[in-house]
Formats: C-alpha cells, structure tokens, sequence
C-alpha cells in the first residue's frame, strides 16, 4: 500500500513540475531535445530518492538542484577559460522586452560556458539566492557571486554585440 501511494505522490509531482522543469533544462542547454532529457535524468534520479525527498519536504528545490548539477556534469569534462577585460562597461538604461529581445538574449546566453549559464539561470530566472545556488553548485559563495558578475559581464557584451547584428539587417 505505501508502495502505491509513493508512486502516485511522485507521478503527481513529475506531472506538475515536467514543464517548469523542462523550461529550466533549456535555459541551460539551449537544446529542447537535451533539455528533455535533462528533465528524464532529473526525474529518474528524484525518483530513486523520494522517499526519503518527500520527508525533507523540499522536492522543488532538490529537483532543481539534481537538474543543474546533470547539465553541469554533460560539461566538465569540456576545459574553458575566463577572458579578462580591461574595463567594465557601464550599465545602460532598461529597455522594453521585445520578441526580438528575447530571442538576442537566449542566444547570447547560449554563448556563455556552462557555469556562468547555470549560475545566470538559477540566481536571476529561478530566483536562487546566492547560498542556495552555491550549494546546488558545490561552490563557495564568493564564487557564486563572483561568477554572477563575470557572467553578467560577458552576457551583456553578447547581447549588445547581438543586437548590433540583428538591427543592422
């Protein structure tokens, strides 16, 4: 009996969560195909760990963090370098949110390796504060915050590079 009501509490978790799960894994990889399977990793290790996930009560977060660390695992074998710039450019000024906007910045977020992607995706799409992101990562903090400012740093220049392209068509 408790068997069933395990199966039926997760299968009404994965049904719930599939999507917003899937939408994350995305962000990540930029792929739908990789992103689907992503979310199947995600939801075969969850499942393997119910039991005892159900009973710390934090599922969303658990999730999130076997999903982030499946897509960083795909990547580290891959080597990459940070590239230092001599200054940091000024802010400027927020724009409308445009189709176009949307599109230029995925695209952009693409470009960054695959840490700075994770670190830009859990703290600013998935609202992460830098602890819980730090932990879903097994870093520091500081890195956290860290890779937060280069990888701002590196998406904006990309975006604005982008978008240069794009409205010189």
């Amino acid at each position: 009996m408790r068997e069933a009501v395990r199966e039926r509490e997760f299968r009404e978790f994965a049904e719930a969560r599939q999507g917003q799960l899937r939408r994350s894994a995305y962000l990540l990889c930029g792929d739908w195909h990789q992103a689907q399977d992503l979310t199947q990793t995600t939801l075969m290790k969850l499942y393997a760990s119910w039991g005892r996930v159900r009973r710390d009560g934090n599922v969303e977060a658990y999730a999130r963090t076997i999903l982030t660390r499946a897509f960083i695992d795909q990547y580290r074998r891959r080597s990459w370098r940070e590239e230092p710039v001599d200054e940091v450019p000024e802010p400027t000024s927020a724009e409308p949110v445009t189709p176009e906007l949307r599109l230029v910045m995925q695209a952009a977020l693409m470009e960054l390796p695959p840490r700075y992607r994770a670190v830009l995706v859990l703290r600013f799409w998935e609202d992460w504060s830098v602890e819980q992101t730090a932990e879903a990562l097994r870093v520091t903090p500081g890195t956290v915050k860290s890779q937060s400012a280069r990888g701002l740093v590196r998406l904006r220049g990309l975006v604005e590079g982008l978008a240069g392209e794009t409205s010189g068509r």
